[in-house]
């Protein structure tokens, strides 16, 4: 059964990253690579640390991966909101249509 698990978590781990670096290679700016590469970095490697700590059972190493995962969760959104606050802010060109100022003032009103 815990083998069952541990190759459930691996596989979406994978799967994961896999997805990720698609989005990397074939999406169009740096906010939508931003948000595929932050996902897959966060849920890919949760998901693979999550395994190695059921396959080490309770043991001071499951510790040490626990807190690399919560490390993970905390620092991946941060530093990606900062990277792209920094981009938006240095005016790095979106891609045409990811966002209409015009859309948003008619819902707006």
């Amino acid at each position: 059964m815990l083998t069952a698990l541990i190759i459930i978590f691996l596989l979406a781990g994978i799967f994961f990253f896999s997805v990720g670096v698609i989005g990397l290679l074939r999406l169009p700016d740096v906010f939508c690579r931003m948000h595929a590469t932050t996902k897959c970095d966060t849920l890919g490697a949760g998901l693979m640390l999550f395994a190695l700590m059921i396959y080490h059972g309770w043991a001071p190493d499951t510790i040490k991966l626990a807190f690399i995962v919560i490390f993970i969760w905390l620092t991946n959104p941060t530093a990606a909101h900062i990277i792209a606050k920094a981009s938006y802010r240095d005016k790095v060109e979106m891609v045409e249509g990811s966002f209409d100022l015009d859309y948003c003032k008619e819902e707006s009103a």
